[in-house]
């Protein structure tokens, strides 16, 4: 187990949430944003896989336990106010989003509009049936 007191030096929110970016570790491309508790960024330091806390089902959610979509972790960060972690991550499968998409940022502001503007590398129905 990775020594936690790590911990202790971020600036977590009044939820004790920290956001947290995936960013491909080869490509620097950006995945997917999530947040992270206490027990999400230490079990992603201790397992090396990115592990998240889910507001909405008030969970821990490892990626990619339904999808097989899971991220290994190189490298965690901390940024200079204390307030964001970055992982630099290898991306299984290849896609990080929910839609089938390599990155969860596929929409362009255009004109006014929000453009989707990567392809769907699989369908959803295919990935979580």
């Amino acid at each position: 187990m990775v020594d936690s007191t790590f911990l202790d030096a971020i600036r977590w929110t009044d939820d004790g949430l920290v956001p947290a970016i995936a960013q491909d570790a080869t490509s620097g491309r950006i995945l997917m944003m999530a947040w992270m508790n206490r027990e999400s960024l230490q079990l992603t330091a201790d397992e090396g896989r990115a592990v998240y806390w889910s507001r909405s089902r008030q969970q821990l959610w490892r990626k990619g336990e339904s999808s097989g979509h899971v991220q290994r972790v190189s490298e965690i960060r901390l940024d200079c106010d204390e307030d964001v972690i970055v992982l630099q991550v290898e991306q299984l499968g290849g896609m990080a989003c929910h839609t089938g998409r390599e990155s969860c940022f596929y929409r362009v502001l255009k004109d006014g509009q929000w453009v989707s503007v990567d392809p769907v590398i699989k369908d959803p129905k295919e990935i979580y049936s």
